[in-house]
């Protein structure tokens, strides 16, 4: 058996061992992993990573806290110093400085903590109820004629809106139905602002609007009474109530919720911009579809009157005019080609004739002889001597008689 030390060698650690070890010890204490802790916001620093650091203190100690960049665009309101809040989150250390810190996953000024769960139970209520439904909602006007605002008259938020609505649609009338939205009074006053509006019947649609705050600040817009007045307005409404990460139960009810009051303004009007541009698309569109149809039309028309003109009385007289201009034309060249041929056969006839004239023989120094009886003498048998005829010569004719008489052709041998 080895003898015992008589005295225990201390551990020796490192400096990172010894934090990390701490870490540990505070990441698996059940307390530190899940706390709560009150405190007075100081030395809070915002820097461009989104990360929000600040000091928690009271009057005796002070606690240095994180809000990671995850968590910080979540919040429902702007941290300040001192401000008294109430943390969430898990204590640890951060090593490379060896400090422990809050680590916060949500923060709350303090009093809202009851506001909220007393929020939650009356979102569930209502819900369950079918308030917030989808279904019942009704839709906006595209052009109204006249908007009802319910705020505070003398709030910016007004102002904004009024300004937004004169710059988009001045066509529009706007009534005011003027009400406190902070307040004890504020919820009765916001009920009779919305009653009073559902009683003219020429209000187009309600805008209930008021600028951001805490939630102790638009509690208001969390009245039971006023959510159900919401929800059963017989005029569309329109909510507008803080900045866009603020909620409350009117928003749920309304039949848009816009993310602030100059929000809802926009939503409720179109924009004169785009209705200009709406006009000038359509009147190009009209131009363009009437000069199609024009153009169809004017066509249309040409051909009718081609048509009308082909089968017009005019138009027929004219084509058998020409038609006729065109058969005297023919006609007249096939008069004229048989002219031609009539008058060359002519000269080939006179041609003819004139070779054959008698005349003509006489001029080429023949003579016609004629007997006593006018006969011509056309052998030598009709002129026996001492037989009298006349001669016949190209300028004149003389008596003659035959002395002598010799025949040219041969006389046949008589048998013997």
């Amino acid at each position: 058996m080895e003898p015992l030390p008589l005295f225990k060698t201390p551990l020796t650690l490192t400096v990172e061992e010894i934090t990390r070890y701490i870490r540990q010890m505070m990441e698996s204490d059940e307390v530190l992993r899940d706390v709560r802790v009150l405190g007075e916001v100081s030395n809070l620093s915002t820097p461009k990573s989104g990360h929000i650091y600040f000091t928690l203190k009271d009057h005796s100690a002070q606690l240095k806290c994180v809000i990671w960049r995850s968590q910080s665009m979540r919040l429902r309101f702007a941290l300040q110093d001192g401000m008294a809040v109430e943390a969430h989150g898990s204590i640890s250390v951060y090593e490379r400085d060896g400090q422990y810190q809050l680590y916060i996953s949500s923060i709350q000024p303090v009093g809202e903590g009851m506001l909220y769960q007393e929020f939650l139970r009356l979102k569930g209520l209502l819900e369950a109820e079918g308030l917030f439904d989808e279904s019942r909602k009704r839709p906006l006007p595209a052009f109204p004629n006249k908007i009802g605002i319910i705020s505070s008259p003398t709030g910016a938020a007004l102002q904004d809106m009024l300004n937004t609505l004169q710059n988009r649609y001045p066509l529009a009338e706007v009534v005011l139905a003027p009400s406190a939205v902070q307040g004890t009074e504020a919820p009765a006053e916001l009920v009779r602002a919305l009653r009073a509006l559902n009683r003219q019947s020429d209000i187009d649609v309600i805008l209930i609007a008021r600028g951001g705050g805490s939630l102790e600040d638009l509690w208001a817009f969390n009245d039971e009474l006023l959510v159900r007045e919401v929800a059963a307005s017989r005029i569309p409404v329109i909510s507008g109530i803080g900045h866009e990460t603020d909620f409350t139960l009117v928003d749920f009810a309304s039949d848009y919720r816009a993310p602030t009051p100059t929000g809802a303004a926009v939503a409720a009007t179109p924009d004169r911009r785009d209705l200009l541009l709406n006009v000038l698309d359509a009147r190009m569109d009209l131009i363009g579809a009437f000069s199609t149809r024009l153009n169809t039309h004017s066509e249309r028309l040409d051909r009718m009157h081609q048509r009308l003109l082909h089968g017009s009385p005019a138009r027929r007289i004219g084509d058998d005019q020409q038609r006729l201009d065109q058969i005297s034309a023919r006609i007249l060249r096939a008069v004229n080609s048989r002219l031609k041929l009539d008058r060359a056969n002519l000269l080939a006839s006179n041609q003819r004739l004139s070779a054959l004239n008698p005349a003509a023989v006489l001029q080429r120094g023949y003579a016609i002889l004629h007997l006593p009886d006018g006969g011509l003498l056309r052998s030598i048998t009709q002129a026996p001597v001492g037989q009298n005829f006349q001669v016949q010569l190209n300028d004149g004719q003389f008596a003659a008689r035959a002395i002598n008489t010799t025949s040219s052709i041969p006389q046949k041998e008589s048998d013997g």
